[in-house]
């Protein structure tokens, strides 16, 4: 099918913008393959998952359905991080909940000689963020290990910075956009009302953390004053909150 045609066909089910994205990345297409995108585009699937890449500060990352599409709010965490720690030397970062690896490989690629842990649940997951690691060139700096938020073997090790985008949004909560029906639901939804993950963040980062070293959580709009508490409750200082481009608080900093 001509591109022409392809981008008229595709405009009109997820509109002009995405029909660019996907007529650039592809190029020329099959018939089948443009009515077949067109109604996923209908259904609300993200670009990112039939393109398989979605740009996150600068850096594009290869992205499926095993793991959360990276979002412009997330690029707050690694700002946040960067604000504490650019220019120093030798920084060690455990990323939990790595996902599509995102977040600690953009923290390392602008700290240099900086290495890292990413650590998730999913086998799917961890294949994606190998994957992005090795395309990237952090196959020896990032290692990547299978384990949840609260138990994770990690022989020891101890790190100046700990990164999380947890799982957030409440059991049955009905505000959650169309696209996210497309991310699994084990990177979206957490027990106690969205709280569970952070209780279990707070709890084993004491573990694993150095001394001056500093967590850095991401949190969804109105959670700060639950997930502080949670924090506090398990021996940690409250740094900072910093906001991502809307004005909403986006990111927590705790210290021991």
């Amino acid at each position: 099918m001509e591109i022409n045609q392809a981008f008229a066909i595709l405009s009109a089910a997820g509109g002009p913008h995405a029909a660019r994205i996907i007529t650039e990345h592809f190029g020329e297409m099959s018939r089948f393959f443009v009515w077949r995108t067109a109604r996923q585009l209908r259904c609300g699937m993200p670009v990112a998952k039939i393109i398989h890449e979605k740009w996150f500060f600068g850096i594009p990352f290869y992205t499926n359905k095993y793991t959360l599409d990276p979002r412009p709010d997330t690029e707050t965490l690694v700002e946040s991080v960067l604000r504490d720690w650019r220019g120093k030397q030798n920084i060690r970062v455990l990323d939990l909940g790595t996902g599509t690896g995102c977040v600690a490989i953009s923290i390392l690629m602008n700290i240099p000689g900086s290495v890292g842990v990413g650590v998730d649940v999913s086998r799917r997951a961890l294949h994606v963020a190998h994957k992005n690691k090795c395309a990237l060139g952090l196959c020896d700096e990032l290692q990547l290990v299978r384990g949840t938020f609260a138990g994770v073997q990690l022989d020891g090790e101890y790190f100046d910075v700990i990164v999380s985008n947890p799982p957030y949004i409440a059991r049955g909560d009905k505000r959650v956009n169309r696209s996210a029906m497309f991310d699994p639901k084990i990177a979206l939804y957490a027990k106690k009302n969205g709280l569970a993950a952070y209780e279990q963040i707070a709890k084993s980062s004491r573990t694993w953390i150095k001394h001056g070293g500093r967590v850095y959580v991401e949190i969804g709009a109105g959670m700060s004053r639950a997930v502080r508490s949670i924090f506090a409750h398990a021996g940690w200082k409250f740094v900072r909150a910093d906001k991502d481009l809307g004005g909403k608080i986006r990111v927590l900093v705790f210290s021991l």
